[in-house]
C-alpha cells in the first residue's frame, strides 16, 4: 500500500471553551464524533485550509493568527476504510456559541478526559483529547 498515496491531508482544531470543554463533530451519514476541520486543498496552507473549514462545518469565524499549531499527527481514517489521516492540529479557545453547518450533522461539547460513549475517531481517540487534556 503506498501511504503517501492513501493519505488524506486536513487540518483540524481542538477547540476548547474556557471551562475545558473540548468541541467535537460529526458528519451526515457517519458514527464518529471528530475535531472540525477538513480537507488541505492544493497549494492551501493548513491554518488557511483550518479557517475555511470551520466557517463552513459551524459558522466560526477565525482570524488565521489565533489557531495555534500543535503538529502533524496521523491515524487510520474515520470514515475511508484503509486511508491513513495526516492531520494538521491546532489548538484554539472560544468564548462563543457554534452550530453545525454543512456537512456536520450533530456537535458536542465533551470533557476531554472523560469523553464518555461517543464514538470517537482513532485521530480524535488517540491524539486529539489527549492533547485537549494537557
Amino acid at each position: 500500500m503506498d501511504t503517501q498515496h492513501d493519505a488524506i491531508r486536513i487540518a483540524a482544531a481542538i477547540i476548547t471553551r474556557p471551562d475545558g470543554m473540548t468541541l467535537l463533530v460529526r458528519k451526515q451519514g457517519t458514527s464518529a464524533f471528530m475535531q472540525p476541520g477538513g480537507k488541505i486543498e492544493a497549494a492551501e496552507q493548513p491554518v488557511m485550509a483550518l479557517c475555511r473549514e470551520l466557517r463552513e462545518e459551524i459558522g466560526l469565524s477565525v482570524d488565521a493568527a489565533a489557531p495555534i499549531h500543535l503538529g502533524r499527527f496521523s491515524a487510520p481514517a474515520a470514515n475511508e476504510a484503509g486511508r491513513t489521516v495526516v492531520a494538521e492540529l491546532f489548538r484554539l479557545t472560544i468564548d462563543g456559541h457554534v452550530e453545525p453547518a454543512a456537512e456536520i450533522a450533530e456537535i458536542a461539547w465533551v470533557d476531554p478526559g472523560a469523553p464518555g460513549a461517543l464514538p470517537l475517531a482513532p485521530l480524535t481517540r488517540d491524539s486529539a483529547l489527549p492533547l485537549a487534556c494537557r
